[in-house]
């Protein structure tokens, strides 16, 4: 399914982190793939708490409205589990590549690691089993519901005290069990004396339990201790296994002196010592809470988004001077090479080259060429296909491909698009954005060059336009049409309009000739039909001037197909 497609990011782990970090992302119109493996920190518990508008909610029914919402804006969340990552070597795009258990790879120009933590707990039979339910550790997140009950607090560590004050806020029934703990200070001991918190001395040795309600803690002595809830602190263990392939190490949690488990270090935005890697709740903080998560998730978003920009302009700086340098050495008789290049190239083709870098010579000389013939080549008027199509649709994002002097941007652009177009020649992107410069669309229309045998634009989008991709030089046209159907974002259409015939004044009129069908290159697309629904399949004429001005008529193919 993700066959050649670098992402933007990889985030994994989907999680309330990892979800609002990529939501984040997803608004930027970044690329983006959650992986997820299923199996939150949280899952036990009864509901999520402290989380504005989400007071109460299941954790379950936290991440599925989650989901939801980043698929609106093309965020891909497939559940899996990824087993390691590494670096990809000799690759100027995808700097990451991660492999899922099941052995598919997939690959990133970025890493956002929100895997979580494991709970380490005491080894008490039944105490993992109530664990999240009258097993708890955060006063913040169960407090409220044990509140005015009979509490318990399992002295595991140096927290003890601080743990029992603050459960004596919610309830005057509190017992420390000192089971293996340090033994308390003579300060600590004094503190939950004077707020009437009772001492147990012994080990710990396991729970009673009636009607899956927990109900007493049994000493090693056989004493019973009544108690509806016992609070226990874990030891943090962050799930960072698959980083140790990127050099990545996880280092002790210190707080206060005091080690209560491992992490990976981070600065305040999440980004790693792993240049490209970043990190956000549990798995960096073990000590934030759901919400806290979520808003880590949204700043290492952010942060991520900021840190492509930046390679991106970069990139765009370097393409233009290579561009301004090639055009003082080889003067077309235009206007100069234009700045096509705009976001950068995806690269489906694994060639590693710049757009610019990576068009073929003999391709882009023989579309100079053809137009620099004449001034114009084409009427200047949008496809009638491409309008009748288009024009009910909200406007939104679009790829055109094969854009020539730009008619069909510009006129999409004038109806609200943000347009990505998409030519080989170098002329006719000149003629093009001057064209939207005097239409005054040019701020909507970001012009790119690509042979798009070898580059392929980035990102996704709710339209993709692929008219008349027909060429007399060798053109893999059946695998170009493919890379166009996987940039159509969910929701989003993929229009191709093609030949239906050769226009019989053309010189190419022979009685071999013949063009795919429309069924025959919805074939060709090899869609998976759970996952699109074709709107439209069939051959509609369009009205035309032929070289002696003359109105004729010809047959066009036309598909029209929407991913579910």
């Amino acid at each position: 399914m993700r066959e050649h497609r670098i992402y933007d990011v990889v985030v994994v782990g989907g999680g309330a982190a990892g979800l609002s970090g990529a939501l984040t992302l997803g608004r930027s119109r970044r690329s983006v793939l959650v992986i997820d493996g299923g199996a939150p920190r949280n899952a036990p518990a009864g509901g999520v708490h402290n989380y504005l508008t989400s007071e109460g909610v299941a954790p379950a029914e936290l991440y599925a409205t989650g989901r939801a919402e980043v698929a609106r804006y093309g965020v891909e969340v497939v559940d899996g589990t990824v087993t390691k990552a590494h670096r990809v070597e000799g690759h100027d795009r995808a700097r990451f590549e991660v492999e899922l258990a099941d052995g598919e790879l997939v690959r990133a120009r970025r890493l956002l690691v929100t895997t979580g933590l494991v709970d380490e707990l005491p080894a008490i039979p039944g105490l993992a089993e109530r664990w999240g339910r009258d097993v708890l550790h955060c006063p913040y997140c169960h407090g409220w519901e044990v509140r005015d009950q009979a509490v318990g607090v399992l002295a595991t560590g140096p927290m003890t005290t601080h743990h029992a004050l603050l459960f004596r806020q919610l309830t005057d029934d509190v017992v420390v069990f000192t089971h293996t703990g340090p033994p308390l200070a003579a300060e600590q001991a004094e503190q939950l004396a004077a707020r009437g918190v009772r001492v147990v001395e012994g080990e710990v040795t396991g729970l009673e339990v009636t009607d899956d309600r927990l109900t007493g803690v049994r000493l090693r002595s056989g004493e019973l201790v009544a108690r509806q809830a016992l609070v226990v602190g874990p030891r943090f263990a962050a799930r960072a296994d698959l980083l140790a392939g990127l050099g990545l190490a996880t280092s002790e949690f210190v707080v206060g002196g005091h080690v209560f488990g491992d992490h990976v270090a981070a600065d305040a935005s999440g980004a790693t010592a792993v240049p490209g890697v970043w990190v956000a709740g549990n798995v960096t903080d073990p000590q934030a809470t759901v919400i806290a998560a979520a808003a880590a998730g949204v700043k290492a978003g952010a942060a991520l988004n900021a840190d492509l920009i930046a390679e991106e302009t970069d990139r765009a700086v370097a393409r233009l001077a290579r561009a301004g340098a090639h055009a003082g050495a080889h003067d077309h008789g235009g206007t100069g090479t234009h700045d096509h290049a705009g976001t950068g190239t995806h690269d489906h083709a694994g060639s590693g080259a710049d757009a610019v870098d990576a068009v073929d010579a003999e391709t882009a000389r023989h579309w100079d060429e053809l137009y620099q013939r004449r001034e114009r080549i084409w009427s200047g008027r949008a496809n009638p296909h491409l309008v009748d199509v288009v024009d009910p649709l909200p406007a939104g994002t679009a790829l055109d491909l094969g854009c020539g002097e730009g008619a069909d941007a510009i006129w999409l652009a004038g109806r609200g698009w943000r347009v990505t177009a998409v030519d080989v020649s170098a002329t006719a992107l000149d003629r093009a954005a001057t064209e939207a410069a005097a239409a005054g669309v040019a701020a909507r229309i970001d012009f790119q060059r690509h042979d798009l045998t070898r580059t392929f634009p980035e990102g996704v989008f709710d339209l993709v336009s692929a008219q008349f991709l027909q060429s007399p030089l060798e053109f893999p046209r059946a695998e170009v049409l493919r890379a166009a159907a996987r940039a159509v974002a969910p929701g989003g259409r993929l229009l191709i309009v093609e030949h239906g015939e050769v226009p019989p004044w053309s010189r190419l009129a022979h009685p071999h000739v013949r063009f795919p069908t429309p069924e025959e290159t919805l074939a060709e697309l090899d869609l998976d039909p759970d996952g699109w629904r074709t709107e439209r399949l069939d051959a509609p004429r369009r009205a035309v001037t032929d070289p002696d001005g003359q109105p004729a008529t010809l047959v066009d193919h036309l598909v029209l197909v929407r991913r579910r």
